[in-house]
């Protein structure tokens, strides 16, 4: 889903950036809103035809098999526009309890801050747009209703801004401790219930760190007494590893190889049928002619009778100079002396015997006793046996980074942290050379060596002055997140979580510096440079008035923003392109068509989420100064949020889980909105020698970043950990759930098992049966469930949003035993999957094959055009059930 990052972020080379620099009017509005509108409408007018057809382009997660049926969704109907209704029916509950936490909250932030930008305009524009327009300056069209329009001489206007000011930010900042209240009940009412209490990485903490002495399972037991049931000390696998994906490149090596051949030898078949004009009969007969005995006799000696020994698909054993061998003999060859050495190194690992490396995976009884063994200080010496982190699960983690001691984790963060701060600073000097490919002329004076370019044909120059640039940009913003996610995984993060919400922080700064703050300045300062120069002495006043104009560019970029990026999510063009034509080119095993039939796009929630926060801050920072920018914004982020709804109901998934982590730190990263706006603010009525607003700010600000602190320091232990209070919790919502009352209860682990130490619960009151299914307390109005997020959003009232009925998770004994060793311990010999032909040539490949590594030609077929199929009913060999770790 979401949009690439060139498509968001306003570049210093765009033309649109200078619009500071004269009035943005009506129609220069409306001639930039028309054509964006007109391509989004067709985007939209395709997407409504081609989903009623593309059901697993538009639709997959309400079929789909890699889902189990309590994940999908349910069928919207067929027509153009009938299926609105059942849409909007749909509550984004449903993405709670069918698709993640993470999901259901990014569309809570959305909708959050569509409604802050709503309620801004309702605070704002009554107030603030009259005396704006009466200020006293000369703007016209949107200038007239901006900060700027207010001169000097009427300075006194300036207390409508501060004090609206007060009064929008406190909203916010209320706003921003409410949904703190909801997400840490939501939260705790989640990780607390059996659906995610019973997962073995709700009861595994993972430490890292750990001194030698402390790589002992005894010594680990003894630290953390008879609550232990399990652990896996990570080992050295670095020989395994590679030996693994040797193992894994050959398979799928032999996998295409041996697909191939089969092709081979019924096209030419085929051919040679038609060449001889034979019958269906005649054909049928000779297919019959490969008998058990063919099929036992010499290997390839079936398909040798259509394809020659110099057609069948060979290779070098390097590039270009290698000796060129029979592929299917090498790889089959290879793997027969490949696979015992593996599994041996394997046993090895599982005994215990090769080297430790300096992480544990400790898994506990129940989840109460994994969060006191994750809580507790665990060792006497600083950064030993820490950063320890709980709900690691094993597919997410990074193994690699599990070696790491604690001096070099120091050492590794602070050489990324600046790599990344250096590299969003001077992000625009590769920017602007590549703006300046499109000025050839300007850019040669400056750099004399390119001259020789203007000797190319026009038409080449053409694209160099106007394809290039585009090209270049696109590609350096897409490189940018690969960038940031390598640097935190070279930073030390255990796992793939840790990873998006690291990058989640410095894709925000990223938004934040380059796609704001950059252009913003910049925009301003380019309407009034030459004045400057003229005359330095009215910078200070210049700026006030340029600064707010700058806000021009994004009264159209929301609405430009929210058409652009919603339709195209909707429409996802790309992947339509992707699996339609790529597709069909690219896969030719069955395996490559399975996994795309049934793996799911994810989402990267580290870079989709600051994208949105930094429009929110965007919208904030220019609330008071100009307050039309919040009208926009409501528009294009409630689009932004229907495009979201659409795709996390019906075709993303999730395929890493941050718990709801991601929904505190937008959150956070909304308040530097707040002090943006303040300090412009400070800044504006400092320079127009406000005296009175300068000081209702000054205080306002010093409020806000007390009260901040303040709200960090009450609610970070409860994002961070689960409290013991929340057992009983648990137990009395189950007790009351099966209608008996929690007075007789003893304290459970939330997983339903009773902890080491019972303890009776103190209230004693009974509770009659019809409580199962009742609020804990009268349905409030709108206004009391809004002011009272403690009382009407409380554990037990979200408690009942996760489903009672949520299958029983039951592991595999093996995979509970191995669930935390590396996947080159634990990892299988794969299981070939190759398509049955009418001539039998997959049956004799299968029976010669298996000699050396599993196969199977069953659940998909060559048919008469030569294509495979495979049965997307049937459960397919190499289908690996999910199992919920």
């Amino acid at each position: 889903m979401g949009a690439s990052p060139v498509e968001l972020a306003p570049r210093a080379t765009d033309s649109n950036i200078g619009s500071a620099q004269k009035p943005v009017t009506l129609s220069n509005f409306l001639s930039s809103l028309i054509p964006v509108a007109l391509v989004a409408g067709i985007f939209f007018l395709l997407f409504l035809f081609l989903r009623r057809t593309q059901t697993r382009q538009y639709a997959p997660r309400t079929f789909v098999g890699s889902l189990r049926p309590d994940q999908r969704s349910p069928n919207l109907p067929n027509g153009l526009f009938n299926w609105f209704k059942d849409f909007f029916a749909i509550p984004d509950s449903f993405v709670l309890n069918h698709h993640s936490l993470d999901g259901f909250l990014m569309l809570r932030f959305l909708k959050i801050i569509t409604v802050i930008c709503l309620v801004g305009c309702f605070i704002t524009w009554p107030v603030l747009l009259p005396v704006n327009a009466t200020g006293g300056g000369t703007g016209k069209q949107f200038d007239l209703l901006s900060f700027s329009n207010v001169i000097k001489a009427n300075k006194n206007r300036y207390y409508a801004h501060a004090l609206i000011s007060c009064i929008f930010f406190a909203f916010i900042m209320y706003m921003i401790t409410r949904e703190h209240i909801y997400f840490i009940n939501l939260r705790q009412a989640y990780l607390g219930s059996p659906m995610y209490a019973n997962r073995i990485s709700s009861r595994t903490v993972l430490f890292a760190s750990v001194p030698d002495e402390f790589l002992d399972e005894a010594r680990i037991r003894r630290l953390f007494g008879p609550t232990v049931k399990n652990m896996w000390i990570a080992t050295d696998c670095k020989e395994l590893e590679e030996l693994v994906k040797e193992r894994e490149k050959i398979a799928m090596k032999l996998e295409g190889a041996e697909t191939k051949l089969i092709l081979l030898a019924n096209k030419n078949h085929t051919k040679s049928q038609k060449k001889a004009g034979a019958s269906q009969d005649a054909e049928a007969s000779a297919v019959n002619q490969t008998t058990d005995a063919d099929a036992e006799g010499t290997s390839g000696s079936v398909a040798s009778r259509w394809v020659p020994q110099k057609k069948r698909p060979t290779h070098r054993l390097k590039f270009l100079i290698g000796k060129k061998v029979d592929t299917i003999d090498w790889c089959r060859s290879e793997l027969q002396t490949l696979i015992p050495k593996i599994e041996a190194l394997q046993a090895t690992h599982k005994a215990g015997e090769p080297k430790y490396i300096n992480s544990v995976f400790v898994e506990f009884i129940d989840q109460v006793s994994a969060q006191a063994g994750y809580q507790v200080l665990t060792h006497h010496q600083a950064l030993h046996m820490s950063p320890r982190w709980i709900g690691v699960t094993p597919e997410e983690v990074i193994w690699s980074n599990l070696r790491i001691k604690w001096w070099e984790r120091v050492v590794r963060v602070i050489a990324t942290i600046s790599f990344v701060v250096a590299l969003v600073i001077f992000w625009s000097i590769p920017v602007a050379f590549v703006g300046a490919l499109s000025n050839l002329p300007a850019l040669e004076e400056k750099l004399p060596f390119l001259k020789f370019i203007n000797k190319a044909p026009s038409a080449i120059l053409g694209l160099i002055t106007g394809l290039l640039p585009s090209i270049l940009l696109a590609v350096l913003m897409a490189l940018l997140p690969i960038i940031l996610r390598l640097m935190a995984k070279l930073g030390g993060a255990p796992s793939l979580s840790r990873v998006e919400l690291t990058v989640q922080n410095s894709y925000f700064f990223f938004q934040v510096i380059q796609v704001f703050l950059v252009t913003t300045l910049s925009s301003a300062a380019a309407a009034s440079v030459s004045q400057i120069i003229k005359s330095p002495a009215s910078t200070p006043s210049l700026l006030s008035q340029d600064l707010p104009k700058a806000s021009n560019f994004y009264i159209a970029y929301f609405v430009l923003q929210g058409l652009t990026l919603s339709s195209g999510a909707l429409l996802q063009i790309v992947g339509l392109i992707v699996s339609k034509i790529l597709g069909k080119l690219l896969d030719s095993t069955p395996r490559k068509m399975y996994k795309r039939w049934t793996n799911l796009a994810g989402l990267g929630w580290g870079t989709v989420l600051p994208i949105y926060t930094n429009m929110a801050v965007i919208a904030v920072t220019y609330s008071c100064i100009a307050p039309l920018v919040l009208g926009f914004a409501t528009v294009g982020l409630y689009l932004l949020y229907l495009a979201n709804r659409y795709n996390l109901l019906f075709v993303n998934n999730a395929n890493i889980d941050t718990r709801g982590l991601i929904y505190p730190r937008a959150l956070q990263q909304m308040t530097v909105g707040v002090y943006l706006a303040q300090i412009c603010l400070i800044g504006l009525f400092g320079i127009n020698a406000a005296a009175g607003p300068l000081v209702i700010q000054v205080i306002f600000l010093i409020f806000c970043i007390l009260y901040h602190v303040s709200l960090n320091s009450a609610f970070n232990p409860l994002m961070k950990f689960l409290p013991r209070t929340l057992d009983i919790e648990e137990e009395e919502s189950r007790l009351l759930m099966e209608g008996g009352h929690p007075g007789a209860a003893t304290s459970a682990g939330a997983n339903g098992d009773k902890s080491t130490n019972e303890k009776e619960v103190v209230n004693e009151t009974p509770v009659p049966a019809t409580s199962r299914t009742a609020a804990p307390h009268a349905k409030p109005n709108f206004f009391l469930k809004w002011l009272r997020a403690d009382k009407y959003t409380d554990y037990r009232t979200l408690r009942r949003m996760v489903p009672a009925d949520y299958p029983e998770i039951v592991y595999d004994p093996e995979a509970e035993r191995h669930a935390y060793y590396n996947p080159a311990i634990s990892t299988a010999t794969p299981l070939l999957w190759i398509p049955r032909d009418p001539l039998g040539v997959s049956r004799q490949e299968v029976l010669h094959t298996s000699k050396a590594i599993p196969i199977s030609d069953e659940g998909a077929v060559v048919d008469a055009k030569n294509k495979i199929v495979w049965d997307r009913d049937v459960e397919p060999p190499i289908y690996e059930p999910h199992q919920s770790f």
